[in-house]
C-alpha cells in the first residue's frame, strides 16, 4: 500500500508539500506512520485526482441510494445499505454495485425518485377520498 501511494503520487505529480499535507491529515508526519486504513483512503483520494470521473460515480451511486432509500421508506419498509445495493443490482441486471454504469445508475435514479413520488400522490389522494367518506357517513 505504501508503495501504491507513492506510485500514485508521482503519477498525479503531487509537489512534496502536497504529499506532506495529505500525510499531515491523518496526524501523521511521515507516510510510514500511516495505517493501512488511512493508506487506502489516501489512495483512493488520489485516484480520484487522476481519475475525476471516480468522483462523479460516487455521486451518482450515493443518490442511487438515497432515491432506493426513498422509496423503501415510502413503503414503510426496512432500509440497509445492502438490500439497497441488491436493489440497484436486480434493476440494473449487474452483479456487482460499483459495476453499473454511470448512465444506468442516472436511469434508475430517476425511476425510484418518480416512484417515490407516485407513492406520496396516490397516498395524498386515498387520504382524500377517506376523509371525504368519513365526512359523508
Amino acid at each position: 500500500l505504501l508503495k501504491k501511494f507513492h506510485t500514485l503520487c508521482g503519477k498525479a505529480e503531487l509537489k512534496k508539500y502536497e504529499k506532506a499535507a495529505i500525510v499531515e491529515s491523518y496526524g501523521k508526519s511521515s507516510s510510514r506512520e500511516l495505517s493501512a486504513h488511512d493508506l487506502i483512503d489516501a489512495i483512493g483520494k488520489i485516484e480520484k485526482i487522476l481519475n475525476p470521473e471516480l468522483e462523479v460515480m460516487d455521486v451518482w451511486r450515493k443518490r442511487v441510494i438515497a432515491a432506493i432509500g426513498g422509496y423503501l421508506k415510502a413503503l414503510n419498509k426496512d432500509q440497509n445499505i445492502s438490500e439497497i445495493k441488491a436493489i440497484a443490482c436486480r434493476a440494473t441486471d449487474i452483479e456487482k454495485f460499483n459495476d453499473i454504469p454511470r448512465e444506468r445508475l442516472i436511469n434508475i435514479y430517476h425511476a425510484f425518485t418518480n416512484k417515490q413520488k407516485d407513492i406520496k400522490a396516490v397516498a395524498k389522494i386515498t387520504a382524500g377520498e377517506i376523509e371525504f367518506l368519513t365526512i359523508s357517513n
